[in-house]
Order: structure tokens, then C-alpha cells, then sequence
């Protein structure tokens, strides 16, 4: 498969995404993403402007924090979304970043099990709603009793079926982490180690990553694996050596990291275009 590049683009700058989601479609990027987070610049909007200022890119969020959003409401922004872009649209979806701002919110929940919980039932509620079919959910966390609702009240199925891609951070060698990968489309990479500390994976890891998806996942439709780091800096010989080596262990997505980057920066990587594979 062909190794696909995106942008992760800053925070916060949701009136610059529509000009440089445009350049990137120019300069032969694949796709461009944005974050989101417990307090910022909605990304669903900037990425809606960015929808109509293209026509090919793909378009994303790393990562939509399930926590924070009720599923309905999450379908209701994605299938916007989808259907004014044509589907483009790729959904990542999260327990969160508890560290980025959450303890000024205590509303919200922060422990990792009930984190996790909301993240699985949304991703099951997401794929029902998708489909726009008449269904009940008994969760732990959420109740849906779709079936009493007249189908006239249904919001229209996104452009892409049987539903917009989910990508899922899977945490390598975490057992639940990655069963619930298994439920997605695609693996956002991550690992920890023993103690639960967050590591630099290895292309290895993600060789035994593939490994595991390829042998447990049910699912017949497409299935990514997303690396997200930097060579921008790197001599494009080394930009290169690196991402092949990325793509040799079996990702499929490279996103090129520019989250704290200044407006320079990063329209100068854009305009520079993706690293080049000979």
C-alpha cells in the first residue's frame, strides 16, 4: 500500500486551516488534521472550512475526546462534515489528554477506566447511528431507544458507508488498548512501557502491532496504521530513510507533527510538500 502524508496543524488556528488546507492539496499532501481538546478552536469547524476551500484531501481530527462529547452529538457533527466535504472525512476518537487543561474542569471525567468506558460505548453508538437504521443501546453509559423515534426525525447517513473511518490510539502492549483497535479502521500508534509510562515506539513494535490486527481483527473493511512524528527538519535523504522504514513495518499514514510550530514554519513545510520516497 502507499504511504499517505498528512499534517497535524497547530491549535488555535482555525482561520489559517482553509488557506493551508488548500495549499497542502496543491502540494501533494494527503491529508490535514487537527486537534482538539477539552477547551480550544473547535476543530469540526476549522475543518469545515477547510472542506470548502478543497476537493481531494482527506480531512481529520487527532483526536476527538469521547469524554466530552455525547455520541449523538459527535454523529451529528461528523455526518455534517462528511456530506460537505464528500467523504473526506476521517475521525479520530480518544479517551482524551487528561493532562492538557481537564483538572480545571472537574465535571468532566478522569480516571482511565471511566475514560475508556465512554470511548467503547461511542464508538458502538457511532457505528449504529451511522447507519441510520432503528436501533436500542443498553449501555453502561449511554441508553438509546432509537426504535421509538418516527425515522423521520433521522439526519441523512454520511457519504461514506458503512460508516466515516474511525481511527483509535492503540497502546502497545496494553491488551484492552489494542482489542479495542479492533473495533476501528484505523491504529494510531502509540506505546508504553512496563511501568505505564509513555515510550517511542520502533518500527518493530509496529510489526508486531500489524501482526496482532491482522490476526484478531474481524472487520472486512480497509484498516490504516498511523504514524505521527517529524523529519521536517531532517536532509531529505534522512526524511526518507525514515519513513520507509515506517512504511516497511506496515504504516500507511505518516503525519508530519506540527502542533507548536509558528505560522512560518508551517507554511513552509506545507509548500515544501510531503518527503519524497525516490
Amino acid at each position: 500500500m502507499t504511504l499517505k502524508f498528512g499534517l497535524a496543524l497547530p491549535y488555535n488556528k482555525v482561520r489559517a486551516v482553509p488557506d493551508w488546507a488548500q495549499q497542502a492539496e496543491i502540494s501533494g499532501w494527503d491529508g490535514c488534521f487537527l486537534g482538539d481538546a477539552i477547551w480550544c478552536e473547535d476543530p469540526m469547524i476549522g475543518l469545515a472550512a477547510a472542506a470548502l476551500s478543497t476537493s481531494r484531501i482527506r480531512l481529520g481530527t487527532m483526536i476527538t475526546p469521547a469524554p466530552l462529547r455525547h455520541p449523538w452529538k459527535i454523529a451529528s457533527e461528523s455526518l455534517a462534515l462528511d456530506r460537505l466535504s464528500d467523504g473526506r472525512l476521517i475521525l479520530g476518537l480518544g479517551a482524551g489528554a487528561v493532562w492538557m487543561g481537564w483538572h480545571a474542569f472537574p465535571d468532566v471525567p478522569t480516571d482511565s477506566k471511566s475514560r475508556a468506558a465512554l470511548l467503547d460505548e461511542t464508538i458502538d453508538i457511532l457505528t449504529r447511528l451511522y447507519q441510520r437504521q432503528p436501533f436500542d443501546y443498553d449501555g453502561q453509559q449511554f441508553h438509546l431507544k432509537l426504535t421509538a423515534l418516527d425515522e423521520l426525525h433521522y439526519p441523512p447517513p454520511p457519504v461514506q458507508q458503512p460508516r466515516i473511518p474511525l481511527w483509535v490510539p492503540g497502546l502497545w502492549p496494553r491488551p484492552q488498548s489494542m482489542a479495542r483497535v479492533l473495533k476501528g479502521d484505523g491504529l494510531l500508534v502509540e506505546k508504553v512501557d512496563g511501568d505505564g509510562r509513555p515510550t517511542t515506539p520502533t518500527p518493530a513494535d509496529v510489526r508486531e502491532m500489524k501482526a496482532y490486527v491482522d490476526a484478531n481483527r474481524s472487520l472486512g473493511t480497509p484498516f490504516d496504521i498511523i504514524m505521527n512524528g517529524s523529519v521536517k527538519d531532517l536532509a531529505p535523504a534522512a526524511q526518507q530513510e525514515t519513513v520507509l522504514a515506517w512504511q516497511d513495518a506496515g504504516v500507511t499514514w505518516w503525519i508530519e507533527g506540527l502542533w507548536g510550530d509558528t505560522d512560518d514554519v508551517v507554511t513552509e513545510v506545507i509548500r515544501r510538500g510531503p518527503p519524497q520516497l525516490g
